[in-house]
């Protein structure tokens, strides 16, 4: 996976400490409802598309980018779907990240859906009733995706507690 150059300056003296990223995620669905896959370099699984913003990036203008540079795919974003911090990830370099995602629904208006970078092995469209294997990640996305219910986000505080 690419890693950002800002993110290569910060961890030249930051280490391998964790560091808090904003990270969206785009579940893109053409005009027969099908929904946009990339099948992942570093796991070799499918998942949908999504990626890290550049610094003074709207997010949404972040996923649209991340589709295109990942598929071909040219879409607009059209909701938030989810807002979800996830768990810290500790790369095998030793470096340690956690993610706020933020999840866009989209719809797209142009392109062949295609690999058109390094970070994909395999670029497509799958129906919603015959999707590959997927992380549950995707799976929660894709769902949320699907139906018009407000946006979600985990109630609470961190780790339950309740904010102060």
């Amino acid at each position: 996976m690419g890693t950002p150059d800002f993110i290569r300056e910060i961890r030249a003296d930051a280490g391998h400490q964790l560091l808090f990223l904003p990270g969206v995620s785009a579940i893109v669905f053409d005009d027969e409802g099908r929904v946009l896959l990339g099948r992942r370099a570093d796991t070799g699984g499918w998942s949908v598309i999504g990626g890290i913003p550049e610094p003074g990036e709207q997010p949404a203008v972040a996923a649209v980018r991340e589709v295109y540079e990942e598929t071909a795919v040219r879409c607009e974003a059209e909701r938030v779907v989810l807002v979800q911090t996830l768990k810290p990830v500790v790369y095998p370099n030793g470096d340690t990240c956690q993610y706020m995602d933020i999840t866009f629904r989209c719809r797209a208006v142009g392109g062949e859906a295609r690999v058109n970078d390094d970070e994909s092995l395999d670029v497509a469209w799958f129906s919603v009733d015959a999707l590959p294997e997927l992380p549950e990640f995707a799976r929660f996305r894709i769902k949320q995706a699907l139906n018009d219910a407000p946006t979600w986000f985990a109630p609470g505080g961190l780790s339950g507690s309740h904010p102060a």
